[in-house]
């Protein structure tokens, strides 16, 4: 559930209300909260307990220099995708020894960046890309401690955009060729075979689908064993969902249980890429009612946040609550709107026939926008990104400036005259 929560009919959380940060910073921006992220990563880390385990925090969730460095602090590792990540992740004080690179397309100068910083591991993904680290990490002499990143073939109930454990998906090696390219990377020089990673897409509601690609890790893990190739840590991706509208998520207790159980007795160490479920909730994007505009059809609240600000309805008809920021403020009676932005597209809307009582002026807070809000927003109908801004004990802070009219033609230059 959301971290913001109505006190005497103010929208708020750690005692700052939503009205005073949209007066102070204006709107759109993004608002978290510190007490609630902290509270998350905390959570799963108490539920794996004693057992030996690192939480690689999915950094393309949301990678604001802010919250890495709160994760940090808090001993968090890091999960990337991008040479761009590890730097945020340097920035924000994180340690490299505790970073895992994943994704599909890694470039020679990035596999080269996180090999000089002496990241933990990367998360191989294809046999091309295992002889391309291969190559670099003997010309350069560094050696490269990997896992192979393992597709399972699971179905798993979400969005098909943020499925990536099917043999259809780019993601992954198929497990039934798994075998066979740990047997060449053993072999390699300046490569050090330390873990197995597998992780099956994002938003899960249904912890099954986790135990079906934990028991083809495991089948996989005692084959190799049998061939004296011993794993150090076992990497189970991350993919917990959260409570958008009306969804019932497993708790982080249960996701925990799960997966130590399926563990067993492999005394491995654990890696976990927890993204959503850490920020997601703890934040909203606040908004202003510019119009409300009525037509033969129906009712528009246009709002002077955009699908450029949050892509994810216009992207994966996702559904945010929202809310407004005081419920007493309004001066008319409840109708039903679309909640749609000023950008010059059909599928710019944040929501769909929510029923509100709003008037021109009044603040919303678009719920549940703490994981890929601002990390996906962009400069479409040249639109400067927005502020966010982090509430922590009674306080509230900038952690990133709006840009200006300035900021979006930076680096642009014209054709010399002829």
């Amino acid at each position: 559930m959301s971290a913001f929560v109505y006190t005497d009919g103010k929208l708020g959380a750690e005692g700052v209300t939503l009205a005073d940060v949209a007066r102070t910073y204006g709107t759109p921006c993004y608002v978290y909260s510190r007490a609630a992220i902290e509270k998350q990563w905390t959570a799963l880390h108490n539920a794996v307990g004693t057992h030996d385990h690192l939480i690689c925090y999915a950094v393309k969730a949301n990678s604001s220099l802010a919250i890495l460095n709160i994760l940090a602090r808090l001993g968090s590792g890091f999960d990337i995708v991008s040479a761009g990540e590890l730097q945020r992740v340097i920035k924000a004080g994180g340690d490299t020894r505790k970073v895992v690179f994943s994704g599909v397309g890694k470039r020679e100068d990035e596999l080269e960046y996180a090999l000089d910083h002496g990241i933990k591991c990367f998360n191989i993904e294809s046999r091309a890309e295992l002889l391309r680290l291969g190559k670099i990490a003997t010309r350069t002499e560094n050696r490269a401690a990997v896992s192979l990143r393992v597709n399972p073939d699971v179905d798993v109930a979400t969005h098909p955009y943020i499925a990536t454990g099917l043999k259809e998906n780019k993601f992954g090696i198929p497990h039934t060729e798994a075998f066979a390219i740990y047997e060449q990377a053993i072999s390699m020089d300046y490569i050090d075979i330390t873990g197995i990673d597998c992780h099956i897409g994002s938003q899960i509601m249904n912890l099954d689908s986790f135990m079906d690609a934990l028991d083809r890790l495991a089948e996989l893990i005692d084959a190799l064993e049998q061939k004296g190739i011993v794993l150090q840590h076992i990497d189970v991706g991350g993919g917990l969902g959260i409570r958008y509208h009306d969804e019932m998520p497993p708790s982080i207790e249960e996701y925990a249980r799960v997966i130590l159980e399926h563990l067993g007795d492999r005394k491995k160490q654990l890696v976990i890429e927890p993204g959503r479920c850490i920020t997601g909730n703890a934040g909203v994007l606040l908004t202003r009612v510019e119009h409300l505009k009525q037509t033969t059809h129906k009712n528009f609240a246009i709002v002077d946040a955009a699908m450029n600000d949050l892509l994810r309805p216009a992207l994966y008809d996702a559904w945010h609550d929202i809310l407004p920021v005081d419920e007493g403020e309004s001066r008319k009676g409840a109708a039903t709107y679309d909640i749609v932005g000023p950008v010059c597209e059909s599928g710019d809307f944040l929501g769909r026939e929510r029923k509100l009582a709003i008037d021109e002026g009044d603040f919303l807070a678009v719920c549940s926008a703490g994981a890929y809000g601002f990390v996906m927003s962009s400069n479409y109908n040249s639109r400067p990104r927005v502020s966010e801004v982090m509430v922590d004990k009674g306080e509230m802070f900038e952690i990133r400036k709006r840009e200006t009219l300035d900021d979006l033609m930076h680096g642009e230059v014209l054709l010399p005259d002829d």
